[in-house]
């Protein structure tokens, strides 16, 4: 885990996306969350998120950025998570040996954004991946043991207004990105000091990768895109913030309001 962020710290990393998210979790979602019996569909939630955020960034690096053979060697970095977590293959502890990609990712020639891509995705994989494994310790240490769960509505929610045509759904899948890495940091944030202690200082110690995650999709989408992308921004948003405020019959991480 990395090291413990200060008061100060914490603040400056939420102002940027507490302004960026157009509403806060409601308190109805907190309460719910503060209960103990929340504790294990949290945990296994978060855990299938951060394998579910380092697939996106790798469909995104496939669909956009290179060539066959290094989608293939995606696909085998990504495997063993994807067995343990769908399919309920492997031993967990064993994920650990498999935090590396084993080849050098290859651009696409025609694609002058390719390089960036591929940097801040891989690196993003990385993290998520690592953050994957630290949520099963962190449940085996508290003795919740993993269980497959239904997906939530919430990233469906958003992907569904994505555009159909070029380079529009790039752009959109990047802005959807920014969101949900936006909504995680925040909720790590509110949900940590009524967890236990170790699980309430690894939530406080993703939130600078979080905030850098959400930033990169940002700055990437703003790169790939000809014209100011602010109006998407707050198309999204205003998406992002219903699907946390409308009511929700199912209670995850990135749920809406409690029913």
């Amino acid at each position: 885990m990395s090291h413990r962020l200060s008061h100060d710290d914490i603040e400056s990393l939420l102002t940027p996306i507490n302004s960026f998210l157009q509403c806060r979790t409601p308190e109805a979602w907190l309460e719910r969350a503060k209960q103990p019996e929340s504790l294990p569909v949290l945990l296994r939630d978060h855990m299938v998120c951060e394998l579910k955020a380092a697939q996106s960034a790798m469909l995104l690096i496939r669909r956009y950025a290179v060539d066959e053979d290094s989608g293939n060697a995606l696909l085998a970095w990504l495997k063993p998570y994807e067995d343990f977590t769908y399919r309920m293959v492997g031993d967990w502890r064993d994920l650990a040996q498999h935090n590396r990609l084993n080849k050098r990712m290859v651009p696409k020639s025609d694609r002058p954004y390719s390089q960036e891509l591929i940097d801040k995705m891989v690196l993003l994989i990385k993290e998520e991946l690592h953050h994957f494994y630290q949520v099963l310790e962190i449940a085996q240490q508290l003795g919740i043991d993993y269980d497959k769960l239904t997906s939530s509505r919430y990233a469906r929610g958003l992907l569904t207004h994505v555009r159909t045509y070029e380079p529009a759904a790039l752009i959109d899948k990047l802005i959807c990105g920014a969101y949900i890495e936006a909504r995680s940091c925040e909720r790590f944030a509110a949900i940590a000091p009524y967890v236990d202690e170790r699980l309430g200082q690894f939530y406080v110690s993703l939130l600078r990768s979080e905030a850098r995650h959400y930033q990169d999709y940002l700055t990437l989408a703003q790169q790939f895109s000809d014209e100011d992308i602010s109006d998407r921004v707050n198309f999204f948003g205003a998406i992002e913030r219903d699907l946390i405020l409308q009511p929700d019959t199912d209670f995850k991480f990135h749920s809406g309001l409690p029913v």
